[in-house]
């Protein structure tokens, strides 16, 4: 709209009063200035669109049937045409986040449309989905991947992606896994996925045990922990729920939630305060919640705890992703927007916030930067010495790969922060072992990483902590991360639909679900040497071999033996780095990889002669060769002129009149 035009018509309004306006303007229509519109000219108009600035893309849908693609400067002609529906389209939805377009027509007919092949993935009839009715409204929520359709009834569609698999591929769930762990009660793992489904897996084996579903009905369940005995399973849901399971049998026993709430629920903890047991759950509702776990009360549903009255007020302002506690009265918990709130679990205080420090390669572009806190881990033996008051007691995951350590006395300050991911990827789980002196860090692509952190950030720390070992353990993110069987074992869980067991050394022990059985015990059972065949094939498992700065040349040192300056010995990097896509590898790389490939100086110089004292000797074939013993000869030069030929026998067959010249001179 012109805006000063509008303004100068209300004060004229004001002005001289409502009679004359309404004469100056009967009959006349305002048109919009040129340049402040755009017209996207549409055959029989437009009922419904959609704009996405990720994929620089507008959609329209209209009487005709067709949805229409444009880029948004250019509207002359659209882009592409999606056909598929036999009738009008009435909603159009575009999910940046899949790449997906969905659409409804009025004839009750779902469709999801690939942007980048512009094909149609999938179609959802109304008898098969129990649409009755005439349509009112609908509406795509990206958060938990469904269609919400309003016809004579409400309808829910939720979007579940079917599991790929590959003949070479072993999976433990047919949905991505979204947490695992163990209990040493029944040397059994439990592993929870996003179809609600729960399976408890034999350690010892491998073998899978028991399984149920609609642990959560339709919701993902996405956190789970044990009781201190380890014979009751809770599990956290999409739903707002916490559940108490017996896992042997699949029996619910218990039901926490707040009345009204649905708020998805992102990480749970058991804890124990004297002889009162609770557990505490955080969300996208922002709060800590805590409930009250008692054998006497026989209540089937209960309801939280009242919540702190420093939550209330001061809490955290975005949803909280991570909790960890430290016996016996430290709770921490993280949010989306990078904040860490320490709590006084007796008193329900605040004792401490702080939030991750934006880091220099963070500057630019820190808006888009994820500052989410992923996972908390507590160094309990620091926070139970007095010699560690100035040390770091909480490791929590920050952006871009990074790691932190804080010390939360006296406000609360960052001691430590070093790149964990070598390949930038947000670490998404953090474990300690029981002594600890190695921090597992386990990033969003898969990699497991291992820090020695025995003496690392007792104070103000700049250099990162010496790296152990590396691991790829996944293809895609690594959702759970647990220490296990004294420290030897380390269970994961990832969103490829697999959970594995591994040794703190990498060595791979088997998928859970894989055809063979291992005995956890005996190492010739296990999968190692050999890793998973998605991980061998996957482009960012590849290994760039580094050239060392300077080189060692074995025909120097044969030629120059007497030479009384030795050349110093180069260590070649034995271990392979992840490699960072897109890698570009021109011939002068493979040129000087060629010259690089010489035999390590480290050996010893008498060594290295006797490898090349034969280096000019002929070689001894096993006596001559026919190409041996080939004579040659001189080759007399001839004339070049020839004799005329005769022409006189042209007409017969030239053998004949050869032989025919020859008879007689033969006879002669």
């Amino acid at each position: 709209m012109n805006i000063e035009q509008t303004l100068r018509d209300i004060r004229e309004f004001c002005r001289e009063g409502k009679s004359r306006k309404v004469q100056a303007g009967l009959g006349t229509s305002q048109q919009r200035a040129a340049g402040d519109q755009t017209v996207f000219s549409v055959y029989k108009g437009v009922k419904s669109f959609d704009l996405c600035k990720k994929h620089n893309l507008l959609v329209t849908g209209g009487m005709d049937r067709f949805i229409r693609l444009w880029n948004p400067y250019v509207p002359g002609k659209p882009t592409g045409f999606l056909i598929g529906h036999c009738a009008p389209i009435f909603y159009l939805c575009i999910s940046s986040e899949d790449g997906r377009i969905f659409s409804m027509s009025m004839d009750s007919i779902i469709k999801i449309w690939d942007i980048q092949d512009q094909s149609c993935l999938f179609t959802a009839h109304p008898k098969a989905s129990l649409i009755r009715g005439e349509l009112s409204a609908c509406l795509y929520s990206p958060s938990v991947k469904a269609v919400y359709v309003a016809a004579d009834s409400m309808a829910l569609l939720p979007l579940r992606t079917r599991a790929q698999s590959l003949g070479h591929t072993v999976v433990s769930h047919k949905e991505p896994v979204l947490c695992s762990g163990y209990s040493e009660a029944f040397r059994q793992v439990v592993s929870c996925s996003e179809g609600s489904v729960v399976k408890v897996w034999d350690f010892d084996t491998g073998r899978q045990v028991f399984e149920f579903g609609g642990a959560h009905g339709v919701s993902a369940i996405t956190c789970l922990t044990f009781d201190p005995k380890g014979r009751r399973l809770i599990t956290g849901g999409r739903d707002g729920c916490l559940k108490v399971w017996n896992f042997n049998n699949g029996q619910c026993l218990k039901i926490f939630r707040k009345d009204h709430d649905s708020a998805e629920i992102c990480d749970c903890t058991y804890f124990k305060v004297n002889r009162n047991m609770y557990i505490i759950s955080v969300g996208w509702n922002r709060r800590i919640d805590i409930y009250f776990d008692s054998a006497e009360d026989h209540r089937h549903v209960q309801s939280p705890q009242p919540t702190w009255q420093d939550d209330l007020k001061s809490g955290h302002k975005e949803d909280i992703m991570s909790v960890a506690q430290c016996p016996p009265s430290l709770l921490a918990s993280g949010s989306y927007d990078g904040e860490i709130i320490l709590w006084n679990l007796v008193s329900g205080h605040v004792q401490c916030r702080f939030a991750a420090p934006l880091l220099p390669t963070h500057c630019d572009h820190s808006e888009d930067v994820d500052r989410s806190v992923m996972s908390l881990v507590f160094l309990r033996s620091r926070a139970q010495g007095v010699e560690f008051v100035s040390a770091a007691w909480l490791v929590s995951s920050g952006a871009q790969g990074y790691v932190h350590f804080w010390n939360v006395l006296n406000g609360g300050k960052v001691l430590a922060s070093f790149e964990a991911s070598r390949l930038k990827y947000q670490i998404a789980k953090l474990a300690v072992t029981e002594d600890e002196s190695s921090l597992y860090a386990a990033d969003q692509a898969g990699f497991i990483y291992v820090y020695d952190i025995t003496s690392y950030a007792l104070g103000p720390e700049k250099e990162a902590p010496k790296l152990m070992n590396y691991w790829r353990a996944h293809i895609s993110s690594v959702t759970s991360l647990q220490i296990v069987e004294d420290g030897l074992v380390v269970l994961t869980s990832s969103t490829d639909c697999t959970v594995r067991l591994w040794t703190t050394d990498g060595e791979f022990i088997g998928t859970f679900g894989q055809a063979e059985s291992w005995s956890i015990h005996t190492p010739s059972s296990w999968k190692h040497p050999t890793i998973p065949y998605e991980i061998l094939i996957d482009p960012l498992s590849m290994p760039t071999l580094s050239i060392p700065e300077r080189r060692t040349s074995t025909t120097s040192d044969v030629i120059n033996s007497d030479d009384q300056t030795e050349a110093k010995d180069v260590k070649p990097n034995s271990a392979s780095k992840p490699r960072y896509p897109p890698l570009h590898i021109s011939d002068r790389d493979i040129e000087e990889e060629i010259k690089s490939l010489s035999y390590p100086s480290k050996q010893g110089k008498r060594l290295h002669h006797e490898i090349f004292k034969n280096t000019n000797k002929p070689p001894n074939h096993g006596g001559p060769k026919a190409y041996h013993t080939l004579k040659c000869f001189d080759i007399d030069d001839t004339s070049t002129v020839c004799k005329k030929p005769d022409l006189s026998l042209a007409a017969m067959d030239p053998f004949f009149s050869s032989v025919a010249e020859k008879g007689p001179a033969g006879s002669q």
